[in-house]
């Protein structure tokens, strides 16, 4: 109990350090769009690469802060979703626009697939674009320049273990479309891949991909443990399909209806 205390004191303290952090870094991304946008006078083209640097490394910085708020939050058991109706292509596109200087800046081509409108469901939109942007930095960290990178959500139907199989089963021999019950958000690239012993490992607190990332940053090891503990509680569930040398594709599931939210989920290599 008591090194449960500690370290919960623990957390708490770099979170609040984290937190100080927010402000400096909104007045540096608004006084960095303002020189961008020409609104103080038109820029050379090196003016303009220092800037668009000094964005990426801004974006990053952010990350990391968001990271450790949400991992307190998470470790404390004082995590609160704001679940409302939301357009998860909208929220999709939002971070991705946050995203694309870090990828032009490695010179890793970025694609954001928007190949299907999907109704609004309820969800968490800041939450949500944290898993999304977590996925991002880790295949940015991983994959080297003039690799590639796509961001994309669909509906998908989810066949979970609490759900009658044999019910679905039935559909399927009577030949009837089955309705999508969640939507599939993924992130691919063509990084050097996850080995399937690591596959589940990757997503446990503070643990490191014994693969060097791309640009020699260490990192903290939290991005995927957060983004699963958001992801879960959503109702939702992540996994990885990778192998060696080919790349990898996160996934993750949102429940379309907000009762789905209750049911507990886990994390794991392939969907039921």
């Amino acid at each position: 109990r008591q090194l449960q205390a500690e370290f919960q004191r623990r957390t708490v303290g770099i979170a609040s350090a984290a937190h100080e952090l927010r402000t400096p870094l909104a007045i540096l991304n608004g006084y960095s769009d303002l020189l961008l946008g020409g609104k103080l006078g038109p820029l050379n083209d090196a003016q303009r690469d220092v800037l668009l640097e000094m964005k990426a490394t801004r974006t990053r910085l952010q990350h990391f802060v968001d990271d450790f708020l949400n991992y307190s939050a998470i470790a404390t058991g004082n995590l609160k979703l704001r679940i409302q109706l939301n357009d998860i292509q909208a929220c999709l596109a939002e971070i991705a626009d946050v995203w694309l200087p870090p990828f032009q800046q490695k010179l890793v081509v970025f694609y954001h697939l928007e190949s299907q409108p999907i109704e609004r469901f309820p969800f968490d939109f800041n939450k949500v674009q944290h898993i999304v942007s977590n996925l991002l930095h880790n295949a940015l960290k991983f994959t080297p320049a003039k690799g590639t990178v796509w961001l994309a959500a669909e509906p998908y139907n989810w066949e979970r273990r609490v759900a009658s199989k044999a019910i679905g089963s039935q559909e399927r021999r009577r030949g009837r479309a089955i309705a999508a019950n969640s939507i599939r958000v993924t992130v691919s690239d063509t990084g050097p891949g996850v080995p399937p012993e690591s596959q589940l490992e990757i997503f446990e607190d503070f643990h490191r991909a014994s693969q060097p990332a791309d640009d020699g940053s260490p990192g903290t090891g939290l991005g995927l443990a957060v983004a699963r503990s958001l992801v879960q509680a959503h109702g939702g569930k992540i996994w990885v399909e990778s192998e060696p040398g080919m790349g990898s594709k996160f996934s993750f599931l949102l429940p379309l209806r907000a009762e789905m939210a209750k049911i507990e989920s886990e994390t794991e290599t392939t969907p039921e």
